[in-house]
């Protein structure tokens, strides 16, 4: 088990530093293959009608004329031992790790990112608890009771739910339960755990809620059609032969086969959510990552926008290094590969 962790943690690493070079390249060097030159890369540094002048001092201080692995080379120095950007008479230091420097916000990339992670943290994270354990719960339940009304209703449900997209649903939530029955007079908004955790859970309910019922239609489905298929299976009949009770073979055996695809599906949602849930936080008006990166790409913030990628690179990462491992834990046969 062991040394199927240190694997996948290495793995993980060389994942990490190629998603990095595709990411700058994607940022640096595709726009000069497509024909941008570097003076209108620097010019989306210098805000609105910059002088020539200032796309000059821009692209000096940048080095967006050096070759794109010295760019690179500058970039990952950054993150290991920091860096320091000129802003005319002034010198800003942007400490390790530094993911760039914003001229927009005249401050590091970092702590913008540092700042917005909680909102979209405790949004993704409450919402995958409550769709996990409703979609799971639902999708087991439909698998045994095949064909009844409440498998009917069920499908119903998530096949509604699977149907209409998250900005709908959250503008009718917002509409029906804090404006009409009036829940949230005042509407929703993020308040920060320590500050009161009564008011962080009570504003994050209905965008939990929201979000939930879009995933749990999904996984009610999953898990229903994997119970279904596990159920037929010879090792059920076996066990049931043996004369195991009902609910040992159906957690122990039935349920436990049938978590390897809904735990690869769950790492990847998770890790999405974790790089910013964009139609969410813009339904609520939150200030996570998705709206920092929805906003850095109207304004034409490449730092940010870099920035934001690699943090949702690394959930994304992160979240498929721990599926693995919950896949050797759930199936001792995956350790062997």
């Amino acid at each position: 088990m062991f040394a199927f962790i240190v694997r996948r943690l290495f793995g993980a690493v060389a994942m990490l530093v190629i998603v990095s070079m595709v990411t700058f390249g994607i940022f640096f060097l595709l726009p000069k293959l497509a024909g941008q030159t570097t003076d209108q890369l620097a010019a989306s540094y210098a805000g609105k009608a910059p002088t020539q002048e200032a796309i000059a001092d821009i692209k000096e201080r940048l080095g967006l004329d050096d070759p794109i692995a010295v760019q690179y080379g500058r970039y990952v120095k950054g993150i290991v031992a920091g860096q320091e950007f000129s802003n005319g008479p002034s010198v800003m230091k942007c400490p390790a790790p530094c993911l760039g420097y914003s001229f927009r916000n005249s401050e590091p990339v970092l702590p913008t990112l540092v700042d917005r992670a909680p909102v979209t943290l405790s949004l993704a994270v409450g919402a995958a608890v409550i769709w996990l354990v409703a979609g799971v719960g639902i999708g087991i339940v439909s698998a045994l009771k095949r064909g009844s009304v409440f498998d009917r209703l069920a499908m119903m449900t998530a096949l509604a739910g699977v149907s209409l997209p998250i900005y709908f649903t959250g503008l009718v939530s917002l509409a029906v339960f804090a404006y009409g029955l009036k829940l949230w007079p005042d509407g929703v908004a993020y308040k920060p755990f320590l500050d009161n955790p009564v008011d962080w859970a009570y504003n994050l309910i209905l965008p939990w809620v929201t979000l939930a019922f879009l995933y749990a239609a999904l996984y009610a489905r999953l898990t229903r059609a994997g119970m279904l298929e596990t159920l037929n299976e010879d090792f059920i009949r076996t066990a049931r032969a043996k004369g195991l009770p009902e609910k040992t073979v159906i957690t122990k055996h039935a349920l436990r086969a049938s978590l390897t695809p809904i735990l690869t599906v769950f790492g990847l949602d998770l890790g999405l959510l974790l790089g910013g849930a964009v139609l969410t936080e813009k339904t609520f008006g939150f200030a996570g990552l998705g709206a920092l990166s929805i906003d850095s790409i109207a304004s034409g913030d490449l730092p940010m926008v870099m920035g934001v990628v690699l943090l949702a690179t690394i959930f994304i990462v992160l979240a498929s290094l721990i599926v693995d491992i919950l896949y050797a834990v759930v199936d001792p046969r995956v350790r062997l590969n």
